[in-house]
């Protein structure tokens, strides 16, 4: 007997919403309107992927509005050598181009952003040659006079004094809080072309290492412990701003992976504010100076070729404090002031960068099978 009741009671309901489906579409009658409005039942349920879009597409649009008018272009004038095109005379006899006349080339080449007092940052690498005429450009198209140029002779940076008094300061984040996935922006002039070019992203990783140059110059620096991220960084990016979320900068682009799509990369910011306080104390850029060009093993590598992890010696700079030292080409510096070098840390970049000059540091160093130890008093390096 409750079996039959169930069936049918079960049978009514389904009939009731057939029933009503049907009247619905074919007699526009809205049975159940009269409970659950349907304007208003769908004016009260979230879209919650709508909400999330529109959210990030604010937080993307705040972040554009009020970092942009701190951002510059940055363009170079100087002058080139035509050369005349290959042609053949009349008499079949081909003939070699010929040095033709000079002709002066104007064009965006980098990115800048205003930190303080007139002062703008950029790459060291978009501002490499020293006999060429560089000019700021503001979002408003304004023209600013460069009357000195000082180049960070550790780090791809550098820092245009321009004359003007009305330029908004970018605010500074910290990047040691930095983690991977965090969302980025990135501003800049893409390709040398388009100005004040917005893209987005996540940091992809941190700690890398990276070649940095200069694709209308050639000009290649080797860089460590920079923020890899996804947000698309093109060339005329470099020297413009990495911003989180609250549009605070947290990194300098400066380099875009050869070969790769959606991976550049960034200098932390915090290298940068050691960077400023050096030149706001001293009037130029003065850092602790070991003296060699290196790249990190990481362990796994050090595993399997049955060495140290550090870093390998690939160059001493003369007369630098390494070369006083003693270390050489081939040796693998383990350990500074007792702490391991990893590349996953920054490796041996970070760990000078928080030194000062004039700093005595212990080096534990690998070589032929032996390991050693050597005190080595940092120097200044400035331009």
């Amino acid at each position: 007997m409750k079996k039959v009741v169930v069936l049918a009671l079960g049978t009514i309901v389904v009939l009731s919403a057939l029933g009503g489906a049907i009247a619905d579409r074919l007699f526009v009658i809205k049975p159940l309107d009269r409970f659950f409005p349907r304007e208003g039942f769908r004016a009260n349920v979230p879209n919650i992927f709508q909400q999330q879009v529109l959210k990030e597409e604010s937080v993307v649009v705040d972040v554009a509005e009020k970092s942009s008018p701190s951002v510059v272009t940055v363009s170079i004038t100087q002058e080139r050598q035509i050369m005349e095109p290959f042609f053949m005379d009349p008499f079949g006899m081909f003939n070699a181009p010929q040095a033709g006349r000079r002709q002066t080339i104007k064009q965006d080449i980098g990115t800048g952003f205003v930190v303080e007092g007139g002062l703008i940052v950029t790459n060291k690498h978009v501002v490499s040659d020293t006999t060429a005429k560089y000019r700021v450009i503001t979002k408003d198209d304004k023209e600013l006079e460069i009357t000195k140029i000082y180049r960070d002779p550790t780090n791809d940076l550098a820092i245009l004094q321009v004359v003007a008094d009305d330029l908004k300061p970018v605010e500074l984040g910290d990047s040691d809080g930095l983690r991977v996935g965090q969302f980025v922006i990135a501003i800049g002039t893409a390709l040398g072309e388009f100005r004040h070019t917005v893209t987005t992203g996540v940091v992809s990783g941190l700690g890398r290492g990276v070649e940095a140059g200069d694709p209308f110059g050639g000009f290649v620096e080797e860089l460590d412990n920079v923020i890899q991220t996804d947000a698309a960084i093109n060339p005329g990016n470099s020297g413009g701003p990495l911003l989180n979320s609250a549009g605070q900068v947290i990194g300098v682009n400066v380099a875009v992976a050869g070969g790769a799509q959606n991976v550049g990369f960034a200098i932390p910011i915090n290298v940068l504010k050691k960077s400023l306080e050096n030149f706001n104390a001293t009037g130029k850029f003065e850092r602790a100076f070991l003296g060699v060009r290196y790249r990190m093993i990481p362990k796994d590598t050090a595993i399997l070729n049955d060495v140290p992890e550090g870093a390998y010696v690939m160059e001493i700079v003369e007369n630098s404090p390494a070369a006083k030292a003693g270390i050489e080409e081939g040796d693998i510096v383990m350990k500074l002031d007792g702490k391991q070098l990893k590349e996953d840390e920054g490796g041996l970049a970070k760990i000078i960068s928080q030194k000062k000059v004039g700093d005595e540091v212990e080096i534990e160093y690998y070589r032929e099978g032996q390991t050693n130890k050597v005190k080595i008093r940092l120097e200044s390096s400035s331009e």
